[in-house]
């Protein structure tokens, strides 16, 4: 773990320097840019806005949406933007066709709708995204959850991509959710786990609301049916088989919104948290051959504190206190508080969301998106969370909590995490239907910015400015006997005789999909020691690799060491 630097939110405070012959008051910078900026949609020329077919009915589908993606489609080390919309279904025929929005990264802070073109419209009432090379061929592929059936996109390489949603096996159908691309049998290749939510269709929709009031509200999950969350094994050839069945993760039924893969016992295999909403958290210990053991209950992921289930929207997976080993992240619903799990180090976690603040913050709050990351490149894990309540009606029963919710970020001074989000920019006091949050470098300065899908409205692109003093090295990995995005590696390096390490784990957030790069922070170290690389199975290799330039973009490939450093702004 980095050592605690002076985070960049210090500037926001007053400072006072004091000169050779006299003491002299110096003004704050009213020119500072704020942590986080929020660049308008037309500024970067995106125009797409979220369609959420809200009606009187009150489908539950409805609010639950949309997911977003962060991914360099066309390998020009620019990350391109890709934001999932609904469209017909049973209870739902839209007047005018909608579609998904793929934007391309023009390289200038500007963005070109290329969806057409590239032939990812969708057409399904989409959910969430997620973004992996399935096939190891060098580009990244795109899965559309979604309520109904699911479509897969291959990247053909050249700009387009193929529906074959049908020839993989992957048209599930049901309501499908998160998922995450992982190689659960280290084989080389990535696997697909689909979070299932609940039993829903146009002959199962149920009444809630207040008859005195004459309206309708979304219902809770609670008076819905369950179902098994799906694990899908890649053959190699372009097809997929479903291998859930007659494991725990098929036996354990829930309603799965948030998955995060990664590994929670540092046995070398890649096991699943998974968020539920109103039935207990499921946490599948990867146990080999196929074999998966749901050990929520007794590693006191599953329950709150006081053994009650509750609403698990989002999830996440980091080393956040720099101890090896992977902690945990789970939002709820508002009066339930968040929850952030310390990993025991042999296969149980304790919530320690009240010393770090973090219950406190969230106790009005709904959260779905989220994702740690080091926003301000000091070495130090930090947090960041999106939040909106699934109810447009709360606003007319409750006198406490909103439907549109703020947003919250925590900065982690090495000992804790600290909220510091009213000091962080003017876009975290104002007001949000947030669902999915994606992080990505789109302007490849170093700094992860915030991508947030908003229900219904036009989604929010937030510019990282943090950490201007501070030193990184961005990391692409790209595996030859592993997976070629290399999920699962274990990252390692050290800088100004501090080390820091990092876990490249995938899914996380709610809905979305992230930047496939790692950017390792510095802080004020000027070079890195040193970066070792133990690549996930089958090779299991450590590379240690020296003398590589900071402040700037690499390419390390699995046997062959050190690509050209990549350009950047």
């Amino acid at each position: 773990m980095m050592g605690a630097l002076i985070p960049v939110a210090m500037a926001f405070f007053l400072i006072t320097a004091w000169f050779a012959g006299g003491s002299q008051a110096v003004e704050p910078d009213t020119e500072q840019p704020p942590v986080f900026e929020n660049i308008p949609p037309s500024v970067m020329g995106i125009t797409w806005v979220h369609e959420n077919a809200m009606s009187e009915m009150r489908y539950l589908p409805e609010t639950l949406g949309p997911g977003c993606a962060f991914l360099d489609y066309n390998n020009d080390s620019w990350m391109d933007i890709y934001l999932v919309n609904y469209g017909p279904c049973d209870f739902y025929k839209p007047d005018k066709p909608l579609k998904n929005a793929l934007y391309r990264n023009n390289g200038d802070g500007t963005f070109a709708d290329v969806t057409e073109e590239a032939g990812v419209r969708g057409g399904n009432f989409g959910m969430g995204v997620a973004a992996g090379d399935y096939d190891n061929d060098g580009d990244v592929d795109l899965h559309i959850t979604a309520y109904g059936r699911s479509i897969f996109y291959e990247n053909s390489g050249d700009g387009t991509f193929r529906d074959v949603t049908e020839k993989a096996g992957l048209a599930a159908a049901g309501w499908t959710t998160s998922s995450a691309w992982f190689d659960y049998n280290n084989d080389g290749l990535l696997d697909l786990f689909l979070c299932s939510f609940v039993e829903y269709g146009l002959n199962k929709h149920i009444f809630c609301g207040n008859n005195k009031l004459g309206k309708r509200f979304y219902c809770i999950p609670r008076v819905f049916n369950p179902t098994p969350s799906l694990l899908f094994r890649n053959n190699g050839d372009g097809s997929f088989t479903k291998v859930s069945e007659g494991t725990d993760i098929e036996l354990s039924l829930g309603k799965a919104l948030g998955v995060v893969a990664t590994d929670i016992n540092n046995d070398g295999l890649m096991d699943l948290f998974v968020a539920n909403d109103t039935v207990q958290n499921f946490l599948f210990a990867n146990r080999g051959n196929g074999q998966w053991e749901e050990i929520g209950f007794q590693s006191e992921v599953g329950f709150s504190a006081s053994g009650k289930a509750r609403s698990g929207m989002g999830v996440d997976a980091s080393d956040f206190d720099g101890d090896g080993w992977q902690d945990l992240f789970v939002a709820n619903i508002d009066q339930e508080m968040f929850a952030l799990y310390k990993n025991h180090r042999n296969e149980s976690f304790r919530d320690v969301s009240n010393p770090h603040g973090v219950a406190q913050a969230t106790r009005l709050l709904s959260g779905w998106g989220l994702k740690f990351f080091d926003f301000d490149v000091d070495g130090e894990i930090d947090l960041f969370l999106a939040n909106g309540h699934p109810d447009d009606m709360i606003d007319h029963y409750s006198s406490s909590v909103n439907y549109k919710m703020r947003m919250l970020l925590f900065h982690n001074d090495g000992t804790r995490l600290r909220n510091i989000s009213d000091k962080a920019g003017a876009v975290f006091s104002e007001l949000y239907p947030a669902r999915g949050l994606a992080v990505g470098d789109y302007n490849n300065d170093g700094r992860l910015d915030v991508l947030v899908a908003n229900n219904g409205e036009a989604p929010l692109l937030l510019k990282n400015n943090a950490g201007k003093d501070n030193h990184w090295i961005g990391v692409r990995l790209v595996g030859t006997n592993c997976n070629r995005d290399a999920i699962g590696a274990k990252i390692t390096w050290s800088a100004g005789g501090v080390t820091g390490s990092r876990l490249k784990s995938n899914g996380g957030s709610y809905l979305s999909s992230h930047d496939l790069r790692e950017i390792l922070g510095l802080g004020k170290a000027t070079k890195v020691d040193w970066v070792e690389i133990q690549w996930p199975q089958p090779s299991g290799k450590i590379e240690r690799f020296s003398n590589l330039p900071v402040d700037t973009y690499v390419t390390l490939i699995e046997g062959e060491g050190l690509r050209r450093p990549s350009s950047v702004l």
